[in-house]
């Protein structure tokens, strides 16, 4: 069962002011708080990350994997979603335990086919490029017939 937008929306209203947002992903969405996933909205449910602060604001009872196949995560109750102070809390002290993202690295554009090697309008020769960046011609062009 796929989550509303109404869903999320209340959800993050019921998070403001924190620094939250909710990403479509699979089919369901992940929830960031400052720029950390912190959790998943599945099925109109909130699901919360589990960390060594996790225990403080829930039980064993409330683990439950967020889809088959999932890891378990903490299950928000209706109950607790309307308890601001503790669903605040628990939202801020799971992001600030969590590692921040590694940054992406820039993809080079690569080079296609083996005529960019040779193509005059390359600065420097194939034979002076290393032998790790040099293209070298296909062996079944060299045959001599």
């Amino acid at each position: 069962m796929s989550t509303s937008k109404e869903t999320v929306a209340r959800i993050l209203e019921q998070l403001e002011p924190l620094d939250v947002r909710a990403r479509a992903m699979f089919g369901e969405y992940g929830l960031y708080c400052d720029e950390k996933i912190v959790g998943l909205i599945c099925g109109d449910v909130l699901f919360v990350k589990p960390t060594e602060v996790s225990t403080e604001f829930g039980s064993e009872a409330d683990l439950a994997p967020p889809y088959p196949g999932a890891k378990d995560y903490y299950r928000v109750t209706e109950e607790r979603l309307q308890d601001l102070d503790h669903l605040h809390a628990f939202i801020q002290r799971t992001a600030d335990v969590l590692p921040l993202p590694k940054k992406k690295s820039p993809k080079k554009k690569a080079q296609r086919g083996w005529r960019a090697s040779t193509s005059p309008s390359s600065s420097r020769s194939a034979a002076s490029r290393s032998p790790a960046t040099a293209i070298s011609r296909p062996p079944c062009l060299d045959r001599k017939s």
